[in-house]
């Protein structure tokens, strides 16, 4: 039986008994389905604690993948500490990152493969983030399209505090025990949960997190989260509301939204106590509640709530989202590029330029073209022209003053950069992506 066989078996046991514990799963996983997830695991990573590379690891794979297998299915395997190093963030603070053995990511790879077949058939609609295809944009159309609908209305913009680093391993067993009771995979995933982070040569542990940078990390956090957040808002809190509501979530980033103020108010006010219940904490200072409803058509820019209050914004998933009027002139709700990720970007591009700055004019070049498509891919949205712009705008004169630095004269002529942009042609600034369904473009 091939592993995609295997998978769909799994799934439709799943989905055909939604109350069903599994006990044995560990027995789908053999050297096929070890390769498949080895072929599955990113290879360009940095090495973990014990430095073999993915190049190291394949020169004997098969050797490696069946001592692997045995390890696993023996009980003998141990999770090796995960490597923590600090990146820069575009503010000036860093931020932890935490690299696994490559061994450690196949592994967990395989484990995914399966708990993945079970909980797709168990996640609701609302959740998008590091889920198979689904993505950021799709999460952003599906927040877009009922709040047109209802004509805007409260957004609650909530903010988890450290969420992956504070999930309750003892909650988290109890979550997992009413679907996944097959002892090899759960003693490896305790292993990975109580493996503890390397830094700086000593090795720390905690009772909360899941394993920093782990293949298994994002699974487990949506396990957690659809317990803690979308069960209960669908089951619980939805029944109780006066008007409309909705969720949308991606990974930790969730937002809320109501048709009534009161109905908003009640759920922000409850959310702390919930969350708290799971020992998570929801940020004070970050979180807000919004009137984001919709202009009233004659008094240009006013909100129509009752109170007098206008119409806010609020950031998700990178992007600000308002109220602007359509080349029609109807009234729609537009997304721009949030004015710190654009500033990020940009702090980014800034000393990647400054540590290149004697490479070959063509790898320079090279390496632009791919961050910019990069930045496109993502920021180039339906309405989002003039901020994607704005990142060619200044991403060009970034290059340049760059290049003023090469120059013995300390300054580069823009008549000679423009020749040489001939020779070396930017990509132009595109939208490429609709996150708007083509029956509710205005």
């Amino acid at each position: 039986m091939d592993v995609s066989t295997k998978l769909r078996r799994i799934a439709e046991l799943a989905k055909e008994n939604s109350q069903m514990g599994f006990t044995t799963l560990a027995h789908h996983i053999d050297m096929d389905f070890l390769r498949e997830a080895y072929r599955r695991t990113r290879k360009d990573g940095a090495p973990g604690v014990d430095r073999v590379t993915a190049k190291e690891y394949a020169k004997r794979l098969d050797e490696n993948l069946e001592v692997l297998l045995n390890a696993f299915k023996s009980g003998r395997y141990r999770a090796p500490p995960v490597r923590r190093v600090h990146i820069p963030k575009g503010d000036g603070r860093t931020r932890p990152l935490g690299i696994p053995a490559f061994e450690d990511k196949v592994l967990q790879r395989a484990v995914v493969m399966v708990l993945e077949a079970i909980y797709e058939q168990d996640f609701s609609d609302c959740s998008y983030g590091f889920r198979p295809k689904r993505s950021a944009h799709d999460a952003l159309a599906a927040m877009r399209e009922p709040l047109m609908k209802m004509g805007g209305g409260w957004v609650i913009d909530a903010d988890i505090k450290g969420y992956f680093d504070n999930i309750d391993h003892g909650k988290l067993r109890e979550i997992l025990d009413r679907r996944v009771r097959d002892g090899v995979i759960r003693r490896a995933i305790d292993k990975w949960l109580k493996a503890g982070v390397m830094e700086d040569g000593s090795v720390s542990y905690s009772n909360l997190g899941t394993p920093q940078g782990g293949v298994i990390s994002p699974l487990l956090a949506n396990i957690y989260l659809h317990e803690v957040l979308d069960t209960w808002f669908e089951t619980e809190v939805k029944p109780r509301l006066r008007g409309e509501a909705f969720l949308v979530r991606y990974a930790d980033d969730f937002l809320v939204g109501c048709t009534h103020k009161s109905d908003a108010e009640r759920v922000f006010d409850v959310l702390p106590k919930r969350f708290a219940k799971y020992s998570l904490t929801i940020h004070p200072e970050k979180s807000k509640l919004v009137c984001f409803t919709r202009p009233n058509p004659r008094e240009s820019g006013k909100g129509r709530d009752g109170d007098g209050n206008a119409p806010g914004t609020f950031d998700l998933l990178g992007f600000t989202h308002y109220w602007a009027r359509s080349q029609r002139g109807y009234w729609v709700i537009k997304r721009k590029t949030m004015a710190k990720r654009l500033k990020r970007a940009l702090v980014a591009l800034n000393q990647w330029c400054r540590k290149n700055l004697h490479a070959p004019l063509s790898e320079q070049w090279k390496t632009l073209c791919q961050k910019l498509h990069g930045h496109y891919w993502y920021y180039g949205i339906t309405g989002n022209s003039v901020a994607v712009s704005r990142f060619l705008w200044f991403a060009t004169r970034i290059w340049k003053r760059s290049l003023d630095r090469r120059s013995q004269r300390g300054y580069l002529p823009w008549a000679k950069f423009k020749r040489l942009l001939r020779r070396f042609p930017l990509p132009t600034a595109r939208c490429p992506r609709s996150t708007i369904p083509k029956s509710s473009e205005a």
